[in-house]
């Protein structure tokens, strides 16, 4: 179980340069990641688009200009991170818990949380959740940090997640603890065939993985378990 407390603390704290943090932080590769997602929900041509953790809204961005057509929907329990996608011109937006959605059942075709599951109080429950809110066929889009398989570049970059990004995060903006418990929560955060299993037992199937610059990142896509698919 997470510490749903500490994470809206944490997220409120750094909500105004969690943007900057994030892309220098990954050298800006970030934004790859994003646009890799959003060509991805393009191809199945959705129309209602539920962008959970919505942060500052950059993945709902990126997926509403790859899906012109579509309604994305962003939602997030931290006020001040919705604030700063306001700022950023997306407007379109709900506080929500992942835990409880206030929405009824299959009300979307497509539901994306980029690194939001991970800070979820229950991985689980909060899979179900999204699972609920899919439409019978919908798509689940994770996005989040995992941990690299090969030897080398494991090792540096665990070096890198423990030792040198909570400290840069922390002259960014001025909350190294919250990235000492961000940095800390990747490396138990399942991944790869983990995660595939993790989302299939919880309303999903045929899960799949696509790493993302050597392992660094992954993006995970499940169908909601029904006889019809999306598209």
């Amino acid at each position: 179980m997470q510490d749903a407390g500490f994470v809206r603390q944490a997220f409120a704290g750094i909500a105004s340069r969690y943007v900057l943090a994030n892309h220098v932080l990954s050298l800006g590769i970030d934004c790859l990641w994003r646009r890799t997602t959003a060509k991805r929900i393009a191809t199945l041509k959705p129309r209602r688009i539920l962008d959970l953790a919505t942060g500052s809204g950059d993945l709902a961005q990126a997926v509403q200009s790859a899906c012109p057509d579509a309604k994305v929907l962003g939602a997030d329990f931290s006020v001040p991170m919705m604030r700063e996608a306001q700022a950023r011109r997306f407007h379109s937006l709900i506080a929500a818990d992942g835990m409880a959605l206030p929405f009824q059942d299959g009300v979307f075709d497509v539901l994306t949380v980029a690194f939001g599951l991970r800070n979820m109080a229950s991985w689980p429950a909060a899979l179900q959740e999204m699972s609920r809110v899919l439409r019978p066929g919908g798509r689940l889009f994770v996005l989040d940090f995992s941990i690299p398989r090969f030897p080398g570049i494991r090792q540096l970059y665990l070096f890198y997640l423990k030792q040198v990004m909570p400290r840069i995060a922390g002259w960014i903006t001025g909350k190294r603890e919250a990235y000492v418990y961000l940095c800390g929560s990747i490396e138990r955060f399942p991944s790869g065939k983990d995660m595939e299993a993790l989302i299939r037992a919880n309303g999903f199937q045929s899960a799949t993985t696509t790493p993302l610059t050597f392992g660094i990142a992954s993006l995970y896509e499940a169908r909601k378990a029904a006889d019809s698919a999306l598209g």
